[in-house]
């Protein structure tokens, strides 16, 4: 048992009044303890109302170093990299820093299944929510996505948690230990917080298993070169389940004569691709990897049949908007790197104009030449700075417009697109030059589609 969940009363100091702050507020407001929310901007308004209605003490616009370094532990936001001063002092004065889903942790016994990967995530664990709903398991899903973990632990007790993790929330994590972890692929993104250097992000993805012992479950990705590696290096004490596009396993999840098929011992499990509710290779991937969850949990074949049929998909992640005058329009604003944008573009079967840009975390764009010279008939680009996709994609395509909002993308991509061609929103970086997330980059993609 955690100190955490004993009646020893401690100072518990948040930083960042986000979605994961304020759940970590509450939840240690909840259990008894001494709570202090610090924020150096200014909260959105449905945050600030939630710590007013609980009466717990915080701060904006600033940090009062003295009332921080009177804690016991720190929860931080994963927005708030290790580099930041106030982290460097506060490891200096020999606190504990933690994330939010390590604290969440430390409050239950409940069975964890956690996802991680450079892509897909998000689809994996909303469709593993998917999953169990239908089987009538008493299941809360949320983490990276939706409802911060905490907030879910202080809301209601669950049987199970599925948790979408990123290797942010990774790299606060001392205890937390998943029952089931799935890892899906690791291609490089956000190096601009691990001194661009791959290896170590790598190594952030790989905490995910860093606690699990020989009870516990990793499902990972037999085709990714880097996991692979990754294994061999960190050697997890989980039982390894691997999942393969590419090769038949004896133990795990292949494709063979178009049909999923999953070995878990004496366990077979099989499922026509066609069958399936979401489209393209990455998906048929995703798939496998939520239904091998669902066989290790021992759900019925026929359950995970019929919810692999009927999961509807994530919003912002290739979600069709609308056709006008038979132009499909499709928003693919979660492609936050370009792995993910690889996947989008790869799926389109149709001539495509492209609306690309934002952030760039360190973008490699030479794997999408191929697909961009095979699909991409014009590009839109949508950022305050274009140079680097300019000079990457400037000789791949004839038409290339730089626009700074979502509506003039939008209009140029209406008048560059023509009868039978799709227009993508697949940005490939980061959206908060121009936007607040990658969700309000979408809605205002789909705003502006809808005001043609």
């Amino acid at each position: 048992m955690s100190w955490l969940q004993t009646n020893n009363k401690k100072r518990i100091v948040i930083l960042g009044g986000g979605m994961s702050g304020v759940g970590a507020a509450m939840l240690a407001t909840q259990r008894g303890h001494d709570v202090f929310l610090s924020d150096g901007g200014v909260l959105k308004d449905a945050f600030a109302k939630a710590l007013l209605d609980q009466h717990i003490p915080h701060e904006t616009c600033g940090h009062d170093m003295e009332q921080i370094l009177n804690a016991d532990v720190v929860v931080k936001s994963p927005g708030i990299p290790d580099t930041a001063t106030i982290v460097q002092k506060i490891l200096e004065a020999d606190i504990p820093v933690i994330s939010e889903i390590e604290f969440a942790s430390r409050f239950t016994d409940e069975v964890e299944i956690a996802i991680t990967g450079s892509n897909g995530k998000t689809t994996v664990t909303s469709l593993i929510g998917h999953i169990l709903q239908i089987a009538d398991f008493n299941v809360s899903v949320g983490g990276n996505i939706g409802q911060s973990y905490a907030a879910q632990v202080a809301e209601a007790p669950a049987e199970y948690r599925v948790l979408e993790v990123s290797s942010f929330q990774l790299d606060g994590i001392k205890t937390f230990k998943p029952k089931i972890a799935v890892l899906l692929n690791i291609t490089p993104d956000h190096l601009d917080r691990y001194d661009y250097k791959f290896e170590n992000y790598v190594a952030s993805k790989m905490r995910i298993a860093m606690n699990q012992d020989e009870q516990d479950y990793l499902i990972y990705n037999a085709d990714d070169p880097a996991i692979i590696e990754a294994l061999k290096i960190y050697q997890p004490k989980s039982k390894l389940v691997p999942f393969s596009m590419q090769r038949q396993l004896e133990y795990g999840a292949y494709i063979k004569d178009q049909n999923i098929n999953i070995n878990l011992d004496t366990n077979s499990f099989t499922m026509p691709i066609q069958n399936l509710s979401i489209k393209g290779q990455h998906n048929t991937a995703n798939a496998m990897a939520a239904a091998t969850t669902a066989k290790l949990l021992q759900i019925r074949k026929e359950t995970i049949r019929q919810s692999l049929a009927s999961f509807q998909g994530v919003e912002h992640r290739l979600e069709q908007v609308l056709k006008i005058n038979k132009v499909q329009y499709i928003n693919d604003s979660k492609a936050t790197n370009v792995n993910a944008t690889y996947y989008a573009l790869d799926s389109m079967e149709k001539p495509t104009v492209w609306i690309v840009g934002g952030v760039d975390k360190g973008n490699d764009y030479s794997e999408l030449y191929a697909l961009v010279n095979k699909n991409v008939k014009a590009i839109v680009c949508l950022g305050t700075d274009n140079s680097k996709i300019v000079e990457a994609f400037g000789s791949c395509v004839d038409n290339m417009v730089e626009t700074s909002s979502m509506e003039d993308a939008v209009r140029v991509a209406y008048k560059l697109a023509g009868p039978g061609d799709n227009v993508l929103l697949s940005p490939a970086c980061a959206s908060f030059d121009l936007f607040e997330n990658y969700e309000d980059r979408g809605r205002q993609f789909k705003n502006a589609v809808r005001a043609l």
